[in-house]
């Protein structure tokens, strides 16, 4: 697999100095910040401001490390923000399935103009009855049901994506370990109950009877507004857990919320997490190593993916750090997480609401008899 090069460029060690007596009030404060950056996106967070000394130590691959002026006025009143901005090579493998990961799709790896297949993906779901099987959205005109087989159908489970390689050997797969079902009195699927997805690795025997577990992800869907018409604003927000060997507690290592209708990107990045207490961040950087080599202990990009939102056809893109790479089912484990994002946002549907396609789209919903 051939990598495409790209350029990572990271921001830290902020501080602010504020000139004369704003500096006593500032502690208590929350301060934003907007780095701009040609041809990037903005990108706007905010951090607690803390006091504490400087005299940190400068790098030769450095762009910047040190005080600037911001605002106007005279220099000795201006505000003075501390960073330091480092640019290093960040080579990435970039796959995309190439059509909806309900239709046993290819995985290419994409490298300029060249679309080279790498993966077949083989999608499974559960046809027991208890499944619906599609009946849940008709009209009441037919037969009625009675309760019992109305609640059957309210579920979406057993759904499974499998990951071969060339040779047509598992290499990696996502089960759907706990049911997508609406929450009591309501709908969709709640945060109290989120539905959840197993992804797993092939084993050390190369067999698929011996699947290594390797993380969790959940989903449900958070409302914008109790009214209907706003459902397209709603948000499926996905939580990644790692699952360390032979321990009971888990590793969270990214959440993201992705818009209902148009989608969105799910990623992991170490050096982007929200702030946690340091025993929780150092159990996260240890296990992460174990899991995706040694690399990931220093932080930095993992993976991303970006998929399209519930009523739209998508096909999934996918970008790999080659450095969290040491084998295809390194990159394999990663494809199979990003088929359980996709399917997460329809699974993630509401269950009374038949989601209308878009009228671009040529084909019918290849999971519509499934929700």
């Amino acid at each position: 697999m051939d990598p495409q090069p790209f350029v990572r460029l990271s921001v830290g060690q902020l501080g602010l100095k504020l000139p004369g007596g704003n500096a006593s009030k500032a502690s208590s404060r929350l301060c934003d910040c907007e780095i701009p950056a040609r041809r990037f996106p903005v990108q706007t967070r905010r951090w607690s401001l803390r006091r504490r000394r400087s005299g940190a130590t400068g790098s030769p691959c450095c762009l910047h490390h040190g005080w600037a002026g911001i605002g106007k006025g005279a220099a000795e009143a201006r505000p003075e923000l501390h960073l330091r901005v480092k640019m290093e090579a960040d080579p990435r493998y970039i796959f995309q399935f190439d059509d909806e990961v309900a239709l046993n799709p290819q995985v290419v790896q994409l490298h300029g103009s060249s679309r080279q297949p790498i993966f077949s993906c083989k999608f499974i779901r559960d046809r027991r009855p208890s499944q619906g099987d599609g009946q849940y959205w008709s009209s009441s005109g037919g037969s009625e049901e009675t309760d019992m087989e109305m609640a059957m159908r309210r579920e979406r489970k057993g759904w499974k994506v499998v990951i071969h390689d060339l040779s047509g050997s598992a290499v990696a797969a996502a089960f759907m370990a706990t049911p997508f079902v609406p929450a009591p009195g309501g709908d969709t699927v709640a945060r109290s109950n989120p539905g959840a997805w197993l992804i797993v690795r092939a084993g050390t025997t190369g067999s698929s009877d011996s699947w290594q577990p390797w993380g969790r992800l959940e989903a449900w869907r958070e409302s914008s507004s109790s009214a209907p018409a706003a459902s397209s604003r709603d948000t499926v927000r996905l939580r990644l857990h790692l699952l360390p060997d032979g321990q009971d507690d888990c590793v969270l290592v990214s959440e993201a919320p992705l818009g209902s209708d148009k989608g969105g990107e799910f990623s992991i990045d170490m050096d982007r997490q929200a702030p946690a207490p340091v025993p929780a961040a150092a159990a996260a950087a240890g296990h992460c190593a174990v899991s995706l080599g040694a690399a990931c202990a220093g932080g930095g990009f993992v993976m991303s993916c970006k998929v399209e939102g519930e009523a739209r056809s998508s096909r999934p893109f996918v970008q790999l750090a080659m450095r969290h790479v040491t084998c295809m089912e390194d990159a394999a484990m990663f494809v199979a997480l990003a088929a359980a994002v996709d399917l997460s946002v329809k699974a993630c549907r509401p269950f009374r609401r038949k989601p209308g396609k878009k009228a671009a789209s040529p084909s019918p919903d290849p999971l519509e008899l499934d929700t």
